[in-house]
């Protein structure tokens, strides 16, 4: 496989994949969830801090459903749609 490094750095993501779908299927999510939890309010507003932060520099939300490809994506709802009988086009 070619080695492009930047945003096409096949190996790495590759590797990345591969280490996400065996860390699923070790069936240590759960646990990893619960340790993710925040030990105190302090460190709880820490994080939200961190996640606003993040935000602040965000573009938004991404519109296309979760596990979905943008070529699968609702259509922009503003664009004008196609009369329903053939025989108004």
């Amino acid at each position: 496989m070619g080695k492009v490094q930047g945003e096409g750095d096949y190996e790495s993501a590759k590797r990345f994949d591969d280490d996400e779908a065996a860390f699923v299927k070790s069936g240590r999510v759960d646990q990893a969830a619960r340790d993710a939890v925040p030990k105190s309010q302090a460190e709880a507003d820490e994080m939200k801090n961190a996640e606003e932060k993040g935000k602040s520099r965000s573009k938004g939300e991404d519109p296309t459903p979760k596990g979905k490809d943008s070529t699968t994506a609702a259509p922009d709802s503003s664009a004008q749609k196609p009369p329903a009988n053939p025989r108004d086009r």
